[in-house]
């Protein structure tokens, strides 16, 4: 059901914590499941992500994805970790059953809600990133 690296991210999950004065916080859920992703950003001067941190509440799908989704974005700009998407995240994991789909795509908005957080906090704008929504059933129902 799960491939080795998702049991692997969800038994040792990375980056796992919150950071103290963030540059970015993003939070984001989905009604249907339950699941309440917090991703934290820390932004050096240069716009390169030095630190990122998660909190989730949810299956082990999105501790997974969560986890994957930090790796996938340290050490690399707030243009690069845009980039970051739920099939990027999939990929690396190795994939995911149909039924945890949403919880990569879990991930990914709370990428962007935080670099939307970290845009506003420095009164920038990051080219592409749009106004997270409040919940990721608007986005996968649209």
């Amino acid at each position: 059901m799960y491939s080795e690296k998702v049991m692997d991210h969800f038994n040792n999950p990375r980056n796992m914590g919150e950071i103290e004065n963030p540059s970015g916080v993003g939070t984001v859920g989905n009604a249907k499941c339950g699941d309440i992703m917090r991703i934290y950003l820390d932004v050096d001067e240069a716009g390169v992500i030095r630190d990122v941190k998660f909190k989730t509440f949810g299956c082990g799908a999105a501790v997974a994805t969560s986890s994957m989704a930090t790796e996938l974005v340290k050490g690399k700009t707030v243009e690069e970790a845009l980039q970051v998407t739920n099939k990027a995240v999939m990929e690396a994991l190795d994939g995911l059953p149909p039924v945890k789909v949403h919880c990569s795509l879990l991930a990914e908005e709370a990428i962007h809600a935080a670099l939307w957080d970290y845009a506003e906090r420095q009164g920038i704008v990051i080219e592409g990133l749009r106004e997270p929504v409040a919940d990721v059933d608007e986005i996968v129902e649209t």
